[in-house]
């Protein structure tokens, strides 16, 4: 069997190539072995020849010009917009995902749109934009090959380098990205250990906060984001489950943002039917500041008070949102309050 000479296919790195022709995946942590012509979990990479594939190499399904604030990411590089992308697939496939219709299809090279990295990085800077983001689908499973080389050049033009993310790629898939440019995570940490068992495809959530925990010190920008689902990650021992490893596990100052569910995809099915009460986000907003979190935020409900930016110390108005813009920015060029003199952590400057 021939090797297809499509520019999305591309042979691909972090894999073991066995005698018998099996290959083993070394991208996420479900490290899929894969019979000649199989697919991994995520559905995007196949055994081609006993070599593993990528078949989505700037095969990208959505290219928009997003503020940096929709990830969410409210710390880094505030006002500022980023080209943003996605592919095909996953390595979780939630059952309530809502972005199901780039997760849940399998890559398919015969009808590839694809974008060279260096078409893709000129177009960041045509559009005026301050980076890149890889968001959408899980582009750590599906895309890592062509980010390395997209944070590559985007590096050397003076572009930031941001990742939406699951957090379940192995270390070694972290380090690379790391090494390339990667300088910023918004990791969705989903829930508990049950949670991720039942709706994640029995993932380890093990592995999340493990590499939460190595991105901080590899000095990586990380925000966490967790989506507040009635009925499956909503109790008191699970929101307060998250606060503590937040505090404990990567700092005080590690922005936490709960975020208002709307049920997708196949949420009803599994008892998911719900819609997040604000209720429920504001406590577990409380408890994380009584907790001794500095900066804890609601999202997915506009004009509330928790989409802004507050003063850990005295409680002064530093940056005021009204859902992904920013209206009024307080903070100084130092990057401290200006009626305290906190330090505030703000990574990159205030884009006008």
């Amino acid at each position: 069997m021939r090797e297809p000479r499509v520019p999305c296919v591309k042979e691909a790195l972090l894999y073991e190539a066995y005698p018998n022709g099996v290959v083993k995946c070394g991208v996420c942590e479900r490290r899929c072995e894969i019979p000649l012509n199989g697919r991994g979990f995520c559905g995007s990479r196949e055994n081609i020849n006993g070599r593993l594939h990528t078949l989505t190499y700037g095969d990208l399904s959505s290219i928009s010009v997003n503020p940096i604030e929709k990830k969410p990411l409210f710390h880094y590089w505030p006002g500022s917009r980023a080209l943003s992308a996605g592919s095909w697939g996953c390595s979780l496939k939630c059952v309530y995902c809502q972005n199901y219709s780039l997760s849940m299809v399998d890559a398919d090279p015969n009808r590839c749109s694809y974008v060279s990295p260096e078409s893709f990085v000129d177009l960041a800077l045509r559009k005026g934009t301050a980076g890149l983001s890889f968001t959408f689908n899980e582009a750590s499973s599906t895309l890592l090959e062509y980010m390395i080389d997209c944070f590559k050049i985007a590096k050397s033009r003076s572009l930031y380098c941001n990742l939406n993310t699951n957090a379940y790629m192995t270390l070694e898939a972290l380090k690379r990205l790391r090494e390339t440019g990667l300088d910023s995570l918004c990791v969705d940490i989903k829930g508990d250990e049950a949670f991720y068992r039942r709706f994640c495809n029995r993932a380890n959530v093990e592995v999340v906060w493990r590499n939460a925990r190595e991105a901080k010190n590899m000095d990586i920008h990380v925000e966490m984001v967790n989506l507040v689902i009635p009925d499956g990650n909503d109790s008191g021992a699970c929101i307060e489950g998250i606060i503590y490893r937040v505090k404990e596990e990567l700092g005080a100052q590690t922005p936490l943002h709960f975020t208002r569910f709307y049920p997708d995809y196949k949420a009803e099915e599994y008892g998911l039917g719900k819609v997040t009460p604000v209720e429920t986000l504001e406590w577990a907003r409380e408890k994380a500041r009584e907790a001794g979190l500095d900066y804890v935020y609601i999202g997915n409900v506009p004009e509330h008070l928790g989409e802004n930016t507050y003063c850990p110390d005295c409680g002064c108005l530093l940056i005021q949102r009204y859902v992904f813009s920013v209206l009024e920015y307080n903070i100084t060029e130092e990057n401290r309050c200006p009626n305290c003199g906190r330090k505030i952590l703000i990574v990159g400057k205030y884009v006008r």
